[in-house]
């Protein structure tokens, strides 16, 4: 059932991006992908951009708007801090800290770029993604490891925010 639940919402994830404003489903997908030439862990998490600007005006500033030619210069402070705070990765079970590479927008998505470095062995990853939890009651959040060959993607709610996939 939980295999059904989660092939419903990526095949779904198509139509439920839209060149609207407003959209009825709450999901973000973050992506993260084990480079072992690079010995690195590189993570793309896509987000509406409107949940995320609601995300961030509720909770560091009421006059930031995304997506616009004068962005304000703190809007990658506050999308760092904010996902420093939501987004755990744990590497061969010990935390590890990513960097913010950066952001792109595309359509009505926010691409936000990240990077573990210095990930020379990969025996098991832990993520929690909490990625707006916290505004929206009805947010789900996909996660797809791709990881020596393999796939998987986990379907995230908030009673259950973890995955782990072990490698031994």
């Amino acid at each position: 059932m939980k295999l059904k639940a989660i092939l419903f919402v990526f095949l779904s994830l198509p139509f439920l991006i839209s060149n609207t404003n407003n959209h009825e489903y709450y999901v973000s997908v973050t992506v993260v992908e084990y480079a072992k030439k690079e010995q690195s862990l590189q993570i793309i998490s896509q987000i509406f951009i409107d949940d995320f600007e609601t995300l961030i005006r509720k909770r560091y500033d009421e006059s930031i708007t995304l997506a616009i030619d004068d962005e304000s210069e703190m809007v990658d402070t506050y999308m760092t801090k904010y996902l420093k705070d939501k987004l755990k990765i744990l590497v061969n079970g010990k935390t590890v800290n990513f960097t913010f590479i950066g952001k792109e927008y595309k359509d009505d998505i926010a691409y936000c770029y990240l990077e573990v470095e210095n990930v020379s062995k990969l025996e098991s990853i832990e993520i929690t993604n909490q990625i707006l939890f916290d505004v929206f009651s009805g947010q789900q959040n996909i996660v797809r490891l791709k990881v020596y060959e393999k796939n998987k993607s986990f379907l995230l709610v908030p009673d259950n925010d973890v995955c782990l996939l072990n490698f031994n």
